[in-house]
């Protein structure tokens, strides 16, 4: 079904333009076009249809994205999109096996040209190879782990989220299910994932129930933000870069103080300068801002704000490092917030697209 690209309206793009890409919860990819200059948004409705499509990254080296297949009840697989920088159109360049089930996250680790891929369902992790022209070469390595939780969502593993470390040496897998960040070692000019009793041994073991969802090195890589979904916290973790080992620093509800709702941690990002942690929090449809302590890692809060819609599940920043769209699942809209560069507030610019049940977002210039 990835065969055949739907093709985007064919408008030119402006020089400020960068195309946005969003993954679904139904199958589908939607791209907009994003005036960087003034923030305006538009819908240029679908260009990719078939797989389930919920997380997409775009290549930090070519006009090329990748989107997930997030089907639980198959293999879960990686496909490679050539971005038509005219209108945004997509055409498949090929379709790699992920060797695990329900690909749910990817992290593109530029130095080794390998995409890393979180599968959910089978709580493993997979490297593929990407080539020189942005296509996807061959699945190298898929790592499985066991553990469980005391939450019903936690009857199994369930990796999550992938960070490589910047020394390259390292792969850091949050794990839902398992209360756990693992620790693998990775090999950046093979672009193969391990495991030894070292690695093993460096394991971060979260609270019982917390459910590690995403996290992101700090802009000085001795730090690690973590994001929880079912307990809704930030963890601050300092990184040993020569042990390969993490320590816990700080912890932060991201919830409001009273709330008594389901907490749902969704998604996090460091700000271009890495003065600034943006988070999701899904559980009051807000987004929470801190600011980074570079010297000791920890985050002290800055703004809570509305999301602008309903269910947030995603969101990115893009070139400029002065616009964050948000993927608010449950309302169908893609909402565009500013971003102070000083004080790293964000404010809802007002302007939004209807995008049915977007999930990730993904900027190609």
């Amino acid at each position: 079904m990835v065969g055949a690209p739907l093709r985007a309206a064919k408008v030119p793009a402006p020089a400020q333009t960068e195309f946005v890409y969003i993954g679904t919860l139904h199958k589908q990819i939607s791209a907009l076009r994003f005036d960087a200059s003034t923030g305006a948004l538009t819908a240029l409705g679908a260009v990719a249809e078939g797989p389930k499509s919920t997380w997409v990254s775009a290549s930090p080296h070519a006009p090329v994205l990748y989107a997930v297949d997030d089907d639980s009840a198959k293999e879960g697989s990686i496909t490679a999109y050539a971005v038509d920088q005219h209108n945004g159109s997509l055409s498949p360049l090929g379709v790699v096996p992920t060797g695990g089930r329900g690909t749910t996250f990817l992290r593109f680790d530029a130095p080794s040209m390998t995409l890393l891929g979180a599968n959910y369902n089978s709580g493993s992790v997979s490297s593929v190879a990407v080539n020189a022209d942005g296509s996807v070469g061959p699945l190298v390595s898929t790592l499985a782990e066991t553990g469980d939780g005391p939450n019903r969502r936690q009857a199994s593993a369930h990796a999550h989220g992938v960070a490589i470390d910047p020394s390259g040496r390292y792969a850091l897998v949050a794990d839902l299910g398992a209360d756990r960040v693992f620790v693998y070692r990775f090999d950046r000019a093979t672009h193969a994932l391990s495991q030894d009793d070292g690695t093993r041994a460096a394991t971060f073991v979260a609270p019982p129930g917390s459910g590690p969802r995403h996290l992101e090195f700090s802009a000085n890589g001795q730090f690690v933000y973590l994001l929880t979904e079912l307990s809704a916290e930030v963890m601050v973790l300092r990184w040993d870069a020569t042990q390969g080992t993490l320590t816990h620093v700080q912890s932060l509800p991201i919830s409001s103080d009273g709330f008594d709702g389901v907490k749902s941690g969704a998604e996090i990002t460091l700000g271009r300068d890495g003065r600034f942690v943006y988070v999701e929090n899904r559980g009051e449809n807000a987004l929470v801002v801190y600011r980074v302590k570079a010297d000791t890692g920890k985050l002290s809060l800055v703004q809570r704000i509305a999301s602008g819609g309903d269910k947030p599940w995603g969101f990115g920043i893009d070139a400029s490092g002065r616009w964050l769209l948000v993927a608010n699942q449950r309302s169908g809209k893609v909402n565009v917030f500013s971003i102070d560069a000083a004080s790293g507030r964000l404010a809802d610019t007002g302007e939004s697209a209807d995008v049915t049940d977007p999930s990730s977002v993904a900027f190609v210039k």
